[in-house]
């Protein structure tokens, strides 16, 4: 028997579009789920990496807050609304201080964080940081497995190729045990085999219908030569349709998440209204 859906919604919560707390509180009030940003530093002003979209690259990715300081304004605002990164890109971050922030937000809003990560698309911008675009998938795995010891060990170590560190003292500890949930992201070919080494859950963004069901049903049978339980799913960019996502919650999608534009208050409002419907529709109402 299929989960029920969760839904959520996912925005670039930029300088120019709705306040991050109005969008919580809206969210919230509308009976979503959980609310989901993402992360760019910077965007480099050679643009050398093409845009994976195709075309130009809209301006909102250079212009979005912070996903942590954002998140931690909408959880003092919000009461059971979750909180999540979609994604962080942990291979940007240094994983000790990565690994108090999300403590701290778990911590702050009562356990309702969710950490989305990904190694990112950007080769340009992960230079900046110092990190080297061909070895990024085996940086973010480190980090992830270095910041699960500092979130469960009192005196945490990690000792990799890339992250690499004597024991620590670091508090405080996330209220979710044994930690917040780590969404693998990412569409690509070895994904699946990364979200059953380092993930708590897999978190594809607009994936292709035609072929997701199959790829659903590689997970699963991933986890279970793995010796995992079923993996939960988060759909980024989720379907509309009731029929497909009956189809994906049969196969272990879990949660729908629909993308808001990065507009003003009364655009993203009646957006967040019409994803209201697609989620009553789902439901029979």
């Amino acid at each position: 028997m299929a989960a029920e859906l969760e839904f959520g919604l996912a925005i670039f919560p930029t300088d120019y579009s709705i306040d991050p707390v109005a969008l919580g509180r809206l969210a919230e009030e509308r009976g979503f789920e959980s609310l989901w940003f993402p992360e760019h530093t910077h965007i480099p002003v050679s643009r050398d990496t093409p845009y994976p979209a195709g075309g130009e690259l809209p301006k909102q990715y250079w212009h979005t807050h912070d996903p942590f300081v954002a998140l931690a304004a909408v959880a003092a605002a919000t009461e059971r609304l979750k909180l999540g990164t979609g994604i962080c890109l942990v291979v940007e971050r240094d994983p000790i201080t990565t690994a108090k922030e999300v403590a701290s937000l778990d911590r702050l809003s009562g356990g309702r964080f969710l950490f989305g990560v990904g190694a990112g698309w950007n080769r340009e911008e992960m230079r900046n940081h110092g990190t080297d675009p061909r070895t990024r998938f085996t940086l973010m795995r480190e980090s992830v497995e270095a910041m699960k010891a500092i979130w469960t060990q009192d005196e945490a170590e990690y000792h990799g190729r890339l992250v690499d560190f004597d024991p620590i003292w670091s508090w405080p500890k996330p209220v979710q045990q044994p930690h917040p949930p780590v969404l693998v992201g990412g569409n690509g070919e070895k994904v699946l085999e990364r979200v059953v080494a380092f993930g708590d859950e897999w978190m594809p963004n607009r994936v292709k219908a035609e072929a997701f069901v199959a790829r659903l049903q590689e997970l699963r049978r991933l986890a279970e030569e793995a010796g995992r339980a079923p993996i939960p799913v988060t759909v980024y960019g989720a379907s509309r349709k009731p029929d497909v996502l009956a189809e994906w919650a049969e196969n272990g999608v879990t949660r729908a998440v629909y993308w808001l534009p990065s507009a003003d208050a009364g655009e993203v409002e009646r957006r967040v209204d019409e994803a209201a419907g697609y989620v009553e529709r789902y439901r029979g109402g």
